[in-house]
């Protein structure tokens, strides 16, 4: 199966959408960064999907598609922070626990010589529950008759992320201790 199949495709696109969706910030067009959040977020359901389904696993989307999660994420926090939307520490306690997580797959890499480190559970609740903020701040934003749960959110969001990192460190150093 070549590289360029569906998944890679939706993969590619979502990366393609972050500057347009920075840019799309930086001019308060607020409506369109919700319509390509969503957009993105569809992209990254849909591309996981059609890999299953369709057997159309490659090693690129394996390696892009956590990629372009990261980008569009930590983007999002960093450019959210600078408007205030989201606290400076938050996004400090978010990009921390990417650091710990790829620095930990690089030394396992090292050590092992296998790259290949399964997401866990608590991993996709945090890359879930980081997309699931950034959707609430931009619809609130747009339609603000959200409910004023932020503060809750951040602190939920920043926990979860900590468990996470603490989490992967652990399985990490099993895996060192048992090689």
């Amino acid at each position: 199966m070549g590289a360029l199949n569906i998944p890679n495709t939706l993969t590619i696109t979502r990366i393609v959408i972050i500057p347009i969706f920075i840019t799309s910030i930086i001019y308060t067009r607020y409506d369109y960064s919700l319509f390509l959040f969503i957009i993105a977020a569809l992209t990254d359901v849909f591309d996981g999907l059609f890999a299953r389904l369709k057997n159309q696993k490659t090693l690129l989307g394996t390696f892009l598609d956590p990629l372009a999660d990261k980008f569009l994420l930590v983007t999002s926090f960093v450019i959210f922070s600078v408007y205030g939307w989201i606290p400076k520490w938050l996004t400090i306690t978010v990009i921390s626990r990417d650091i710990i997580v790829v620095t930990g797959w690089f030394v396992l890499h090292f050590i092992t010589g296998s790259s290949r480190v399964e997401p866990s559970m608590l991993g996709k609740a945090t890359i879930w529950l980081e997309s699931l903020l950034i959707a609430y701040i931009l619809i609130d934003i747009n339609l603000p008759v959200l409910p004023d749960i932020h503060n809750t959110f951040f602190i939920i969001t920043a926990g979860v992320s900590i468990l996470s990192a603490i989490h992967y460190m652990y399985r990490g150093l099993r895996i060192t201790h048992a090689g």
